[in-house]
């Protein structure tokens, strides 16, 4: 595959992961929303059909990786980090533009949301998503990005770095085509299952970010939109959700080396 094709796939993909993603976060979390208030399961089963959606639509043209975690698993498997630049800025530019999609599709949610008065001063709104303890944290933020419930740095980390390392491990043994470069059919529904899993059992102590991409391109719009009554972004938490799925990546993949290779 070509690095226009890795580019333009991974742009797709990650954009409708993150719109379809984001948007079941806005959905259960805005004030006029018809599926507010729909919890935890909603929105694990809606990140599991967000990933199965953006996977098959865009394996074809880039392996549908979505998720530099997942690209550096596979270089490290594979001793192959040509592309890996290219992966990332797909990834990044892709969840940008699905964070910005929610913003447009939710439009008069956000609005209707960020000037109540009896939610922007309520510091810890009930069923808010992702970010319930988080003081630096927007009342909307928990749309865009995660956040922890309790802050604590080495256990926030850990639960991103262990939620990773099983996502990555089920790509590598479980999700491959046959190039080995990508997701293949059966691979995408496993993967799926796997998201869903990894919300429900681990995703409670940090919102399970599992993916950088994920986290810090909405962040990042977060705090460029012109949202009303908005707060921050969080900047101070912003490395855990990339740092840790990155380790997660790489721990997986040595597992997978020492293993299974």
């Amino acid at each position: 595959m070509s690095s226009s094709d890795i580019f333009l796939g991974e742009t797709i993909g990650t954009a409708v992961l993150i719109l379809l993603g984001g948007g079941v976060c806005a959905a259960v979390t805005l004030k006029s929303s018809k599926a507010r208030g729909a919890g935890w399961l909603a929105i694990t089963f809606g990140w599991g059909f967000a990933v199965m959606t953006a996977v098959y639509m865009t394996a074809s043209l880039s392996g549908a990786h979505l998720n530099p975690a997942v690209t550096i698993g596979i270089a490290i498997k594979d001793g192959e980090w040509g592309d890996v630049p290219v992966y990332v800025a797909g990834q990044m530019l892709g969840a940008m533009i699905g964070a910005a999609l929610v913003w447009v599709a939710y439009y008069g949610q956000f609005r209707a949301h960020l000037t109540d008065e009896s939610i922007i001063s309520t510091p810890h709104e009930e069923g808010m998503v992702d970010q319930k303890a988080a003081p630096a944290a927007g009342p909307v933020l928990g749309v865009f990005s995660t956040g922890p419930e309790i802050r604590n740095t080495w256990q926030n980390l850990a639960t991103e770095i262990i939620g990773t390392v099983v996502l990555v491990l089920a790509v590598l043994t479980q999700g491959l085509n046959d190039s080995g470069k990508g997701l293949g059919v059966i691979g995408a529904l496993i993967t799926a299952f796997v998201v869903v899993s990894i919300g429900l059992s681990l995703g409670g102590p940090t919102g399970y970010a599992i993916n950088p991409a994920r986290d810090l391109g909405p962040r990042i719009v977060h705090a460029l939109l012109p949202l009303p009554n908005k707060g921050g972004s969080d900047w101070s938490y912003a490395w855990i959700p990339v740092a840790g799925p990155l380790i997660g990546g790489a721990i997986a993949a040595g597992i997978y080396n020492i293993a299974f290779a």
